[in-house]
C-alpha cells in the first residue's frame, strides 16, 4: 500500500499541479531559478483529487489537533480547499488575505473571527514559510489562537522548519519533496540523471544554477 505522501505526490503530478523541468527551469516571483513549479489550485478542477485532499486534510486535523473553533484558509491557494475542509468538518470558516483590502473595511481576515477562538490554518503549499506564518500572525493579532497548520505540500526547506519552530506552530503536510522525487522517478516524470539536480536545488534554492547555465571548461 502506498504511503499517503507518495499517493498524493502521484496525483499532483498527474494533474500537473506540480511540474518538474530540471533542464528548463522556471523563474519564481522571488527571482529564484527553480526546476519545480507548484500550483495546487489545479486540483480543484479534478473532483476525485479535490475530494481526496479534502478528506485527508480533515482526517489529519481530527487525528492530530484539538477540535478547532474555526478553519482558516490562506489566500489565495488555500481559500477553496480550506472552505471544503471547514464544510466537511461542519466548522466556521475564514480566510486570510496576503494584504488588507484597499477599500471598505480594509479587512485582512474575511469572515467572522471572535477573540479567543481556536483556529486551525489550512495552507496549500509551504515554501520558505514566510507567507504561511504571516497569515498565522494576522490571526493572532486579531485575537485568535492558532493551534496548528496543515498543508497539502512542502518543499521541506530548512528555513521553513526553523521558522515554524520559532513561531511555535505545529505543521503537518500531506506530501513533501522527498516523496515527490521518489514518485517522479518511479513513474517516469524524471530520469535518474535529474535526481541529483533536483536535490541540489532543495539544498540551496536561492543560489541554485541550472545545468544549462553553468559554464563548462
Amino acid at each position: 500500500m502506498k504511503h499517503l505522501a507518495h499517493l498524493l505526490a502521484e496525483k499532483l503530478l498527474k494533474v500537473s499541479a506540480i511540474k518538474l523541468q530540471p533542464e528548463n527551469p522556471f523563474t519564481w516571483a522571488s527571482g529564484w531559478n527553480s526546476p519545480i513549479y507548484t500550483d495546487n489550485r489545479r486540483t480543484l478542477s479534478y473532483p476525485e483529487v479535490r475530494t481526496f485532499i479534502k478528506t485527508e486534510l480533515s482526517r489529519i486535523i481530527i487525528e492530530n489537533f484539538q477540535t478547532p473553533d474555526v478553519i482558516a484558509g490562506v489566500a489565495t491557494g488555500a481559500i477553496a480547499q480550506g472552505a471544503l475542509v471547514a464544510d466537511n468538518l461542519g466548522l466556521p470558516y475564514v480566510y486570510v488575505r496576503s494584504t488588507p483590502k484597499d477599500h471598505g473595511l480594509e479587512n485582512l481576515i474575511e469572515g467572522n473571527l471572535t477573540h479567543g477562538q481556536k483556529v486551525l490554518v489550512i495552507e496549500d503549499l509551504v515554501s520558505t514559510g514566510q507567507s504561511s506564518l504571516k497569515a498565522a500572525e494576522a490571526i493572532r493579532m486579531a485575537g485568535g489562537e492558532v493551534i496548528g497548520m496543515v498543508a497539502m505540500f512542502t518543499y521541506g526547506f530548512p528555513v521553513a522548519e526553523q521558522r515554524f519552530k520559532e513561531a511555535g506552530i505545529k505543521l503537518i503536510t500531506l506530501s513533501n519533496y522527498d516523496a515527490l522525487l521518489d514518485v517522479a522517478l518511479s513513474t517516469g516524470f524524471i530520469g535518474k540523471k535529474d535526481v541529483a539536480t533536483l536535490q541540489q536545488w532543495r539544498e540551496d534554492p536561492g543560489n541554485w544554477v541550472p545545468l544549462c547555465d553553468k559554464t563548462i571548461d
